[in-house]
């Protein structure tokens, strides 16, 4: 079984290096000293960049998993929605 995000895998992954650079830098601010506010800032830079990742894996779930299980019905359809709904859930609540 294939993931739904396979097709954007390159980008998302691109996007995780630069989430991850952002962090490095983050921590390297703090280990300078450098103003707080500046800080905040990187940091609410960071945030953003995994909520597009986020948010890119959730609409190819929806678009792939729980769609398919749609059109499969029954107790699986079922389930594939209840998962997803969690999972919007949990990054509405992050």
């Amino acid at each position: 079984m294939q993931h739904g995000y396979v097709a954007n895998k390159d980008d998302l992954l691109k996007r995780l290096r630069r989430a991850e650079g952002q962090v490095r830098g983050i921590q390297r601010m703090i280990e300078e000293d450098t103003y707080c506010i500046d800080v905040l800032t990187q940091v609410s830079a960071a945030t953003k960049a995994l909520e597009t990742v986020a948010l890119g894996l959730l609409d190819d779930h929806l678009n792939h998993c729980v769609a398919e299980a749609a059109r499969e019905g029954g107790q699986v359809g079922e389930d594939k929605m209840r998962e997803a709904s969690a999972a919007i859930a949990r990054l509405v609540r992050s």
